[in-house]
């Protein structure tokens, strides 16, 4: 799972960033509320920091929740009661005060994960040539492989593979994907089909309906 951080402090930042990455995490970071715009719609879970030098946390986070359903807790400083009940009103999924326990922390995300993939979907396996698709384990394997997709991967593939007779709209991807409009965040779109061809190692397992979306292929 990659893992966005969003830290001000550089120092707190890195130290997080490694103990993520010993718990085999991968891991973007940012040191501002501007970057974290620029990056979130590419990671699969974000920790937040609402004490930037740009920007507001909380209005990060309600940036953030206007385009995507991206797992967020808060990694704060700020412990007023106020200022939690603010968070988890802007979207916030969880809110974690410093100081904190790694672990904790670390549980925190894993529940946080585990509730939302709850929320989506529903034990059952789809197969498509060689791609099969388990959305249970949210697992892709190709042939006897073993796909690495992060969360939004796996959420485009499964609306392909779903409806492999559909051809999807930009503006509906991004309804059903990403639960937003479109705007200029549908980029994301185009950089998320480029990786899953990269990943699936053929273009050709989604195609590109010009002028007008994508649909699933053969492989």
């Amino acid at each position: 799972m990659r893992v966005l951080v969003v830290q001000k402090d550089k120092n707190a930042g890195e130290i997080l960033s490694r103990g993520l990455r010993q718990n085999g995490y991968i891991v973007d970071q940012a040191g501002t509320g501007k970057q974290a715009l620029r990056t979130f719609h590419c990671v699969d879970f974000v920790l937040l920091d609402l004490d930037l030098p740009d920007l507001d946390g909380l209005q990060v986070c309600r940036e953030v929740r206007a385009l995507s359903d991206t797992p967020m807790i808060a990694v704060t400083a700020r412990s007023a009661d106020l200022d939690r009940i603010l968070g988890l009103q802007a979207g916030l999924d969880d809110y974690v005060t410093e100081p904190y326990q790694f672990r904790e922390l670390m549980a925190r995300i894993e529940a946080v994960m585990r509730r939302t993939h709850r929320k989506s979907h529903v034990e059952r396996d789809v197969s498509c040539g060689k791609l099969r698709i388990n959305s249970a384990r949210r697992e892709v394997h190709l042939g006897d492989r073993l796909i690495n997709l992060t969360a939004k991967e796996f959420d485009l593939l499964s609306l392909f593979t779903g409806e492999p007779e559909t051809v999807f709209s930009r503006k509906e991807i991004m309804s059903r994907v990403w639960h937003a409009e479109l705007t200029n965040y549908s980029r994301t779109i185009d950089t998320h089909v480029y990786s899953l061809r990269q990943k699936l190692e053929s273009s050709s397992w989604i195609v590109t309906v010009r002028s007008f979306g994508f649909r699933l292929g053969r492989g």
